[in-house]
């Protein structure tokens, strides 16, 4: 399994059957960008280009997507930001980063797709993940702050 530090795009009016390692393909046409999995397990990743999923950067020269993808899915987990054709690996989620994730994009969605603006049943969900380390209070010594394995 080799980890794609870099992929080439093409844009494309229907995705191919066989994808290329290393290629992102762009179909405008479906809204919808697909590649081969960057940490090199092969799996196919769909990234469809709405307002509440993913959003296609074109510079006339590169492409970026945003947000990062979460393979989350997958049994590598893998996940990565495409930025200017380029892989920027980003760091393991927790299964609780994971599942708020989901609920916040569920939110979104709802939201987007009923036009209201703040609903009872569109709250925004309020379980935010943990962080790795605790976060020092302002009240601790200004050295603690920049020792988070204490």
């Amino acid at each position: 399994m080799k980890q794609e530090n870099s992929l080439a795009h093409e844009f494309v009016e229907f995705i191919p059957d066989v994808l290329e390692e290393g290629k992102i393909y762009v179909s405008i046409e479906h809204s919808t960008v697909v590649h081969r999995c960057c940490c090199g397990c092969g799996k196919e990743v769909v990234t469809p280009l709405r307002p509440t999923d993913w959003k296609l950067i074109f510079n006339g020269k590169t492409i970026s997507l945003d947000p990062s993808i979460g393979n989350w899915s997958f049994p590598c987990r893998s996940h990565y930001w495409i930025r200017n054709n380029r892989v920027r690996w980003a760091e393991q989620w927790s299964q609780l980063q994971i599942d708020a994730n989901r609920a916040h994009d569920r939110w979104a969605k709802g939201k987007y797709f009923s036009g209201v603006e703040e609903s009872a049943d569109l709250a925004i969900p309020t379980q935010q993940p943990k962080a790795a380390h605790p976060v020092p209070s302002r009240k601790d010594a200004w050295w603690k702050r920049l020792w988070p394995w204490q």
